[in-house]
């Protein structure tokens, strides 16, 4: 079939990419944090989970249980899927590791950097190389919609996403970014009647370097931070820091190397009872990573299993438009 031929051409890209990679700087690579940074924030490499089977896509916890992990596994297959297992935290509640091998948990065909919660507990997962965003009631085990992101202008192909987190000018607004170009979108939707949505329209805001990834906004009042985002660049083995604007959009210009030395940085997720940010890495020991020292959230991450109404949530979006 068409996609499965040319989701094995991109494939073999990325993965050369990331042997050629390994190959200049060996695959052991020097993971550090940015002396601009590293006084106040640390990392832990918290190895590989048993079970999910590589590449390792995106990450998130699930929606009501802090203390279980959803990881992609075979991503940018066909046959991905998404994994949840037990996480193990230390008595300050930091991700310490994990607790017995990972298990299925729902289908996830070509999932990548993009797996997260988003309003009224709908799943999102982002698919590469064929450029769709899947969506997931909750306790769906294989995707409830599917939108083909091309049919809206966006790049190939689709990679990851981002919610606007609560308390801030773009609470709710969507983010969508490509790989590799680096395209980065605004995305205006509307709600069906299952609570999952339909996007009107993508609106380009920017171009990213390095081949982003996985997106998160950084949790208020951390130090050294504004405004801001963490992006996983996987094709440059970074995480960047940027400033945003008041629509959530990152200046381009802004940019700042947080961590570097990583080979396939892939997902990104904020914890959230410590405010911990997690990522994964595509290949590269397909590892989890955490990086402490971020001020814990005040604010729901991603307005994830708050029990909102869909009414509120529609009325919310409405007045924000």
């Amino acid at each position: 079939m068409p996609h499965n031929k040319r989701g094995g051409f991109f494939m073999r890209f990325r993965l050369l990419s990331l042997a050629i990679g390994c190959a200049v700087s060996g695959f052991a690579l020097a993971q550090s944090i940015d002396p601009f940074y590293s006084g106040d924030y640390s990392f832990t490499d918290l190895g590989s989970v048993a079970g999910v089977p590589s590449n390792y896509g995106g990450l998130t916890l699930l929606a009501g249980n802090p203390n279980k992990l959803l990881l992609g596994g075979s991503a940018n297959n066909a046959a991905g899927m998404l994994y949840v297992v037990d996480v193990v935290r230390d008595v300050d509640g930091h991700i310490v590791g994990f607790s017995g091998p990972a298990t299925p948990y729902a289908d996830a065909p070509y999932n990548d950097g993009g797996v997260t919660y988003g309003p009224n507990g709908v799943l999102y997962a982002s698919r590469w190389p064929v450029n769709e965003l899947g969506m997931y009631l909750p306790g769906s085990t294989t995707p409830d919609k599917v939108v083909d992101l091309a049919a809206l202008g966006v790049a190939q192909s689709h990679s990851a996403l981002v919610w606007g987190p609560g308390a801030r000018p773009y609470t709710n607004r969507l983010k969508l970014s490509s790989w590799s170009g680096g395209q980065f979108y605004d995305a205006t939707y509307t709600f069906d009647a299952f609570g999952m949505i339909d996007i009107l329209s993508v609106t380009q805001t920017a171009t990213l370097t390095g081949g982003p990834e996985g997106i998160v906004y950084v949790p208020y009042g951390s130090a050294l931070f504004g405004d801001s985002m963490l992006v996983s660049e996987y094709s440059a083995g970074n995480i960047a820091s940027y400033d945003v604007d008041a629509n959530g959009d990152p200046i381009v210009a802004t940019r700042k190397t947080f961590m570097s030395g990583l080979s396939g940085a892939e997902g990104a997720f904020v914890d959230e009872l410590t405010g911990d940010f997690l990522f994964s890495t595509f290949g590269g020991g397909d590892r989890i990573i955490r990086v402490s020292g971020f001020a814990a959230i005040p604010e729901p991450a991603t307005m994830i299993g708050l029990g909102l109404g869909f009414a509120a949530l529609a009325s919310r979006r409405r007045k924000n438009r």
